[in-house]
């Protein structure tokens, strides 16, 4: 059913829940990995035209140690890749290249922690990706997580 899991990552805390859903989403279906970081382009277009390399460069240095986060949550081999663009348009890119059965993502991240349902980036990745989207909600601060737990299987 799915051989092929696209994890779309910020690295951000409330990200971080959707990183193990999907991942275990991926052992259960024995599928394949695929970590993806996008560097929001709009961040580099808005910085100073000074500074924007340096910003390119501390958003992808971000990137890998998001990836790595990912890859760092399974025994399974995660192929990595960070891309510059439009987030939810690479996301959606990058899953019809490598014919991902699935994407999975957190609702909120570096930007959306104001949002009221769910993330701007994960909304139009709903929208718009050829394959179905699994969207993370973070848990309120304290609450368990059943969604992982043995007695959930």
């Amino acid at each position: 059913m799915f051989d092929t899991i696209v994890i779309a990552t910020d690295g951000s805390a409330s990200v971080r829940r959707g990183v193990r859903v999907a991942v275990d989403l991926a052992e259960r279906f024995d599928a394949s990995v695929h970590a993806l970081y996008v560097v929001d382009a709009g961040d580099v277009e808005t910085a100073p035209e000074r500074l924007r390399d340096e910003m390119r460069d501390a958003l992808t240095e971000r990137g890998e140690e998001a990836l790595a986060e990912v890859e760092a949550a399974t025994d399974r081999d995660v192929t990595l890749a960070v891309r510059e663009g439009r987030p939810a348009a690479e996301i959606s890119n990058y899953a019809r290249e490598v014919d991902a059965d699935a994407v999975a993502m957190g609702t909120r991240g570096r930007h959306g922690e104001n949002r009221f349902l769910i993330g701007s980036v994960a909304e139009r990745v709903v929208r718009t990706c050829p394959v179905p989207v699994l969207t993370v909600r973070q848990l309120e601060e304290g609450t368990t997580d059943s969604l992982l737990s043995d007695e959930a299987a």
